[in-house]
């Protein structure tokens, strides 16, 4: 009985195993146009991790098809839907990288700064996303000026300006309240030189009469 076992085991085994080894075959039995069609249906229904799959495999398998570019760019598409930032900015530098003149790179750059716009903190926080969307949004305003998202890309620079200015601002209030007048100065007088038009702007000169205020004090 333990030999008819052991052979019976060792017999499931090696058929689960050539269906394991099996598996990449399968994929390979779609076509491209299959799988793009597949990966194009999954992303509009909003199932976007199994259109990462679609196109992953079409990437993949292939990568001299007339879909490949289009699956590398929907690739990040898919995870910037699923707010998978992290992931959707790699793929989308990527894309640039290697298709640096497609016509989509202005897309392509203001989708990068777009997740990093996402980031975005109270400003209480760390505004490094803050700092980088705009870094985005205005490399795609220099090199693409003509491009209709460029004028998205410039409101969204208004915000990370505010969010840069109030991290400052923030910084600034704080070393007032410990009564470290010259560092809370030095604070004030950045805000004033570099985000005047800012709400914080007009604070920050108020603040700056203040701080020195007390300086001469000591």
């Amino acid at each position: 009985m333990r030999i008819a076992s052991v052979v019976m085991i060792t017999v499931l085994f090696f058929f689960a195993g050539c269906s394991w080894f099996n598996e990449p075959d399968r994929e390979m039995e779609k076509s491209a146009e299959t799988l793009v069609n597949e990966g194009s249906a999954n992303y509009k229904e909003g199932n976007y991790r199994d259109a990462i799959h679609s196109f992953t495999t079409l990437r993949d398998w292939y990568p001299f098809s007339k879909y490949a570019i289009l699956a590398e760019l929907k690739i990040a598409d898919s995870h910037y839907k699923l707010k998978s930032y992290e992931e959707a900015i790699p793929a989308y530098q990527e894309f640039e990288n290697l298709h640096p003149k497609n016509e989509a790179i202005p897309f392509v750059i203001y989708r990068i700064g777009m997740c990093w716009y996402k980031k975005i903190r109270s400003v209480d926080k760390d505004q490094t996303p803050a700092a980088k969307a705009m870094a985005e949004f205005q490399r795609l305003m220099e090199r693409f000026p003509q491009d209709p998202l460029s004028v998205k890309a410039a409101k969204k620079i208004k915000r990370c300006r505010e969010n840069l200015a109030g991290h400052e601002a923030y910084v600034a209030d704080y070393y007032l309240k410990i009564k470290q007048y010259k560092a809370a100065l030095k604070r004030y007088e950045s805000i004033l030189a570099i985000y005047p038009e800012t709400k914080f702007g007009e604070k920050a000169l108020e603040q700056i009469a203040l701080c020195k205020k007390k300086i001469n004090k000591e």
